[in-house]
């Protein structure tokens, strides 16, 4: 590196460095700068110097010492010549003050005069043979690589556990038939709460996917997650045989949840009444968001990233998007991601009861999550999975994949602004649409569908909505609809099962209707084309 490129605190670290060698020129022989010497407090310096910087040269030759090996240059001529201080060095109490006292622990400035005078001795002492060892910088040369090709992401594999199905396809055409799963709450008896409807799913099994063992152990999130994940890749066609010829420490998994084991931890807190001992010993891992990813890993052997993202409903979106970076930034070619949640039991609808948050249509269930409608009073509590595979486009092809289709960007925000409301103007939804767009090179007039988040209540309906009016305007080729009209509120699930709705749209052509939207809300006032009642084609 040249001299002149030196940063100033290098500089000042250099020339007190050639101020104490060139003191020890001017009392020893010039044969050797760096001796024992006799001077303790000098003894101690010089010892600092040396495991810094290394010996002086051999006999003959110029002494490297400190300042050559610290500067890059094979002579003192070069430090003597071009960082020989300036006036400032020794007139500017401040600078030598801060320098040297930072550097050095010393705010001895009067003796910088003294050796400001022994290094103009040594400057004329040694004269022209310090240019003799002075050699020229070598030019760096900067190595061109060669352009990386951005690596592309595709869902090839889907799996959900919901109230209206059990796999893709069943789910997609109860939703295209506008059936309802929502009903009376048949887990636990909720007659003394206000709301006692749900999108419960009423007949589940583990039968062929999970231990027996574990199934008796786990929380429902748990099950679901691990369900729907290997639901997803008998989908995509993981085989077995496939299976083994993966590359496992490329492949990963992250599946969140918002609630997390809420039952597990409901239950060890009844038991902790009784006695600790009566406490189930797997309730802390049981209950931790993450426990589900983890043991899937464990069962598939894949030892690629592997966590779990919790961000309320917005959980699923942030898994899938992370997956995805994972893919394009070259960490692993296969993930599995998405969602599960499972808090339809008494501590989670007291909560949301208490949060004055859910309808409480309990006479007709069937009609209670109505997204956009002018008489909605609160979204409806949900249940399940949904987990996708992504897959490295390249990877997928050379397997064979069936690919459903390609992931193209996505991002992150916050509103900053309150716990549960959306900014009033959107602001945060719009700034999350506009990147998203902008990532994946996609322009706003192209994008002929959107599966709104739309959860049934009152405020937030109308603001996402506005969000949406000033992201894409009135464009009457747009098809907008909410999954929830069907299936409630899944929570930490809810961005992965509506994902999983949203590529079977591509898939098919068809677009679900938006039951109970019977009268539009009076601030909602876009073609009523758009807003689907009925099935509709995608153009």
């Amino acid at each position: 590196m040249a001299v002149s490129s030196s940063s100033a605190v290098c500089t000042w670290l250099v020339a007190a460095c050639m101020s104490l060698a060139c003191d020890r020129e001017m009392n020893t022989s010039s044969s050797s700068m760096i001796q024992s010497s006799p001077s303790r407090r000098w003894g101690r310096k010089r010892r600092v110097v040396s495991a810094k910087c290394g010996a002086g040269g051999a006999s003959g030759e110029l002494p490297k010492g400190l300042i050559s090996s610290f500067c890059g240059s094979r002579g003192i001529q070069g430090l003597i010549t071009s960082l020989e201080p300036c006036d400032e060095y020794y007139t500017s109490k401040g600078l030598c003050d801060n320098g040297f006292a930072l550097l050095f622990g010393s705010r001895n400035v009067p003796s910088l005069t003294r050796r400001r005078r022994r290094v103009n001795r040594a400057a004329a002492h040694f004269g022209e043979a310090m240019a003799v060892a002075v050699q020229p910088t070598k030019e760096v040369t900067t190595k061109k690589w060669p352009p990386v090709k951005q690596r592309r992401v595709v869902v090839t594999g889907m799996g959900v556990e919901t109230s209206l199905g059990h796999d893709p396809e069943v789910f997609y055409n109860n939703l295209l038939e506008g059936v309802s799963g929502i009903s009376e709450i048949n887990a636990f008896d909720c007659a003394h709460f206000p709301t006692r409807i749900a999108g419960e799913i009423k007949s589940f099994s583990t039968d062929g996917w999970v231990a027996p063992k574990l199934s008796k152990r786990m929380d429902k999130f748990m099950l679901y997650m691990l369900t729907a994940g290997k639901k997803a890749l008998a989908d995509a066609g993981i085989t077995e045989d496939v299976m083994n010829e993966l590359d496992k420490a490329r492949c990963g998994v992250l599946i969140g949840s918002a609630m997390g084991g809420m039952k597990v931890f409901n239950d060890a807190i009844e038991a902790l009444r009784i006695s600790y001992k009566k406490m189930n010993p797997f309730c802390v891992p049981f209950a931790t968001t993450n426990m589900g990813s983890a043991i899937l890993a464990i069962d598939l052997g894949w030892m690629g990233p592997n966590y779990s993202i919790s961000t309320a409903c917005a959980t699923s979106n942030f898994c899938i998007l992370s997956a995805a970076n994972h893919i394009i930034r070259g960490e692993a070619d296969m993930m599995l991601c998405g969602g599960s949640d499972a808090a339809i039991i008494p501590i989670g609808l007291g909560g949301f009861v208490a949060c004055r948050a859910l309808s409480q249509r309990n006479s007709d269930p069937a009609k209670a999550s109505r997204p956009w409608d002018i008489s909605r009073d609160g979204f409806v509590m949900g249940e399940g999975a949904g987990v996708l595979l992504l897959e490295e486009l390249e990877h997928a092809k050379n397997r064979g994949a069936n690919i459903y289709a390609e992931f193209l960007g996505g991002s992150f925000t916050c509103d900053a602004y309150h716990m549960t409301e959306p900014h009033p103007e959107g602001t945060g939804v719009m700034l999350c649409i506009k990147n998203a767009l902008k990532q994946s090179g996609v322009s706003r007039e192209d994008v002929n569908y959107i599966n709104a988040h739309a959860t049934s209540t009152p405020v937030g309906d109308l603001k996402e909505y506005k969000a949406l009016i000033q992201c894409f305007g009135n464009n009457p080729e747009l098809r907008v609809n909410s999954t929830k009209s069907m299936i409630g509120h899944l929570l930490g699930a809810s961005g992965a099962v509506e994902a999983v709705a949203t590529v079977q749209a591509i898939r098919t052509g068809w677009v679900h209707p938006n039951i109970n939207l019977e009268n539009p809300d009076k601030g909602v006032n876009l073609p009523s084309s758009v807003w689907l009642r009925y099935v509709a084609k995608l153009v």
